[in-house]
């Protein structure tokens, strides 16, 4: 069996982005009864060079067998210790809208970590609700909420001109990482960490490809 340990210096964000892809596809051979895999077929699944991926696992401190390749189980463990899968992260979202809703009924996120434990939003009308089992309190009450919630992730999916305000208020009651659906770089302390997801930018990626290969 592959032995790996946890990385001691912070992986560079293409790998890191690189691999939830890569546990994706061998979550999905590891269900199949799939024990090895190179990483030839690797690259043939997810379309990424084979010294590519073998410099990502050994990122993981993973290395391959001649002729065996690599154990799968190995890779799926050390790969969700890195990513921190296993792991149980609180988020609050910021926006009950239809985005946040969105997330708040998808199932994957809990599967990944996630726990959505609670929604804010600015409507008094969706104050006292819920959505896919997720209660909805006023902004205003996030305040005395947050102590007893102890969330650390906030998911922002309000409306663009009430962005920087409401992540700097989710920051001063103890948010210390900013999920950002909205097209805003936010500037944030130091000390939070701000993942920009933007569909807008995404859209686009791919009208612009549309439009080349229309050409």
């Amino acid at each position: 069996m592959n032995q790996h340990r946890h990385t001691q210096q912070p992986l560079p964000e293409p790998t890191l982005r690189r691999l939830p892809w890569y546990l994706a596809y061998i979550e999905r051979i590891s269900a199949q009864g799939v024990k090895h895999v190179s990483t030839t077929t690797m690259s043939q699944a997810l379309n990424v060079v084979p010294a590519q991926i073998a410099k990502d696992l050994s990122m993981l401190n993973l290395r391959g067998r001649t002729r065996i390749g690599y154990s799968v189980e190995a890779i799926k463990h050390a790969m969700t210790d890195v990513l921190g899968f296993h792991r149980h992260h609180r988020a609050l979202i910021f926006g009950a809208g239809s985005l946040g809703k969105a997330l708040m009924q998808d199932d994957g996120l809990e599967r990944y970590g996630l726990h959505i434990v609670a929604a804010f939003d600015s409507d008094t009308k969706l104050a006292g609700t819920s959505f896919a089992g997720t209660p909805i309190f006023h902004i205003d009450q996030l305040p005395e909420l947050q102590r007893e919630l102890a969330a650390d992730i906030g998911i922002l999916t309000v409306p663009v001109q009430h962005s920087k305000q409401t992540a700097e208020l989710a920051i001063s009651h103890g948010i210390r990482a900013i999920w950002n659906f909205t097209p805003v770089k936010l500037k944030c302390p130091s000390h939070v960490v701000v993942a920009d997801t933007s569909i807008y930018a995404d859209l686009a990626l791919i009208y612009n490809g549309i439009t080349e290969n229309a050409i």
